[in-house]
C-alpha cells in the first residue's frame, strides 16, 4: 500500500493540520463576524473562506520554499505579520467597529481576511505544510498522502462552518454580541502568541 499511498504521512499531516487549523475552534470567530448576516451570506462566506485557505495552503505546498527564498521571508516574519493582522481584527471585534462596515465590503473582507487567511491558512499551517513537503522527499506516494490530508482537513473546515448556523438559533443577537467579545479576546491572545513566536524565531535564528 505504501508504494501507492503513504498512510503514515496522511495520518501525521491530517492530525497536525487539524490541531493547527482547529475546525471547531473557528466557529466562534466565524459566527462573531457573520452571525448577523443572512443564511445565504453565511454560506457564501464559509465557502469562500475555505477555498481561499485551500488555495493558499496549496500554493505553499507546491512552491512555498521557493516563494519564501525568493522574497527573503522566513517563518518568523510570516508569524509576525499574521499576528499583527489578527490583532487588528481582534480590536475590531472587541470595539464593535466591524459591525458598522458596509455589508458588501464586510462579506469580502471576512471571506478573505481573517477567515481564509491568516485564521485558517495561517503561519502555523503554512509552516507545517512546508515541513511535510520536505519530509515527502520527492516520493509521489507521500505527496499524494499530503494532498489527501489537506483536502480532508478543508472538507472538515467547510462542514463546521457550513452547519454553524444551528448555533445562531441558540445564541440570538445578544449571544452573538457576547461571542464577538470572547472571540476578539481569543484572537488577541493568538495574535500576541504569534508575535511572541516571531520574536523568538528571530532571536534564535529559526
Amino acid at each position: 500500500m505504501d508504494a501507492y499511498f503513504d498512510g503514515a504521512m496522511f495520518a501525521s499531516a491530517t492530525i497536525t493540520l487539524l490541531v493547527i487549523m482547529d475546525p471547531t475552534g473557528t466557529i466562534p470567530v466565524f459566527l462573531s463576524l457573520v452571525g448577523r448576516k443572512s443564511r445565504e451570506a453565511r454560506l457564501r462566506a464559509a465557502q469562500q473562506a475555505v477555498l481561499v485557505s485551500l488555495a493558499v495552503i496549496s500554493v505553499f505546498a507546491v512552491g512555498g520554499e521557493a516563494i519564501l527564498d525568493y522574497l527573503g521571508i522566513g517563518i518568523p516574519a510570516l508569524q509576525g505579520a499574521g499576528g499583527l493582522l489578527l490583532l487588528l481584527v481582534a480590536l475590531d471585534l472587541l470595539t464593535g467597529r466591524h459591525s458598522a462596515e458596509p455589508e458588501t465590503v464586510e462579506d469580502v473582507n471576512v471571506a478573505l481576511v481573517p477567515l481564509g487567511t491568516p485564521l485558517l491558512a495561517g503561519p502555523g499551517a503554512i509552516a507545517a505544510t512546508i515541513v511535510f513537503v520536505r519530509q515527502a522527499g520527492g516520493h509521489p506516494p507521500a505527496y499524494l498522502a499530503l494532498a489527501a490530508a489537506i483536502l480532508l482537513v478543508h472538507l472538515l473546515l467547510y462542514v463546521c462552518l457550513r452547519y454553524s448556523g444551528a448555533v445562531i438559533r441558540l445564541l440570538r443577537e445578544s449571544g452573538i454580541t457576547l461571542l464577538a467579545k470572547i472571540a476578539g479576546l481569543l484572537l488577541a491572545a493568538i495574535a500576541v502568541q504569534l508575535v511572541a513566536n516571531s520574536v523568538r524565531g528571530f532571536v534564535t535564528g529559526g
